[in-house]
């Protein structure tokens, strides 16, 4: 065996179907597109959404809401999770250490919310922090940076 004269195993394959070489070919006349009809005629290609000439659902059902463009988007990390991740003995939690630890990706924001306690001194680097972190935080003797 080598490269000249390999082939598929028998059975393997079929002939494509020649459609449309006239009546004797059993597949000429109207070439197996049934009879008339858009589906029928060349450079047919059905709209996503079309429904038959029936409205479309898209422009039965009316629009609503909008996206603020300007919202800024945080990764929630709240004090009960950076109490259970400096167990370790890790004192300083900036934005490596929380990609690191699989918390965030590293271009996302880090938002530090307070459910949960802390014990330990720890300084922590985030872009944001809200009231009761903070007070938490600064309570155990430790520091909240913001970015």
């Amino acid at each position: 065996m080598n490269l000249s004269n390999l082939q598929p195993a028998t059975g393997a394959t079929r002939n494509e179907k020649r459609i449309g070489r006239g009546t004797g070919s059993g597949r000429g006349g109207t070439s197996t597109r049934g009879h008339k009809g858009a589906k029928s005629r060349s450079g047919y290609s059905k709209k996503s959404g079309f429904e038959g000439g029936q409205m479309p659902l898209q422009r039965r059902v009316p629009k609503f809401g909008f996206k603020n463009i300007n919202r800024v988007e945080y990764k929630a990390i709240n004090l009960d999770v950076l109490a259970a991740l400096t167990e370790s003995g890790t004192t300083l939690l900036d934005a490596s250490f929380f990609v690191t630890a699989g918390l965030a990706s590293k271009n996302a924001k880090i938002k530090v919310l307070g459910r949960g306690e802390v014990t330990k001194a720890l300084e922590v680097h985030a872009h944001a922090f809200s009231k009761s972190a903070v007070e938490a935080i600064e309570k155990a003797g430790g520091k909240a940076v913001t970015l």
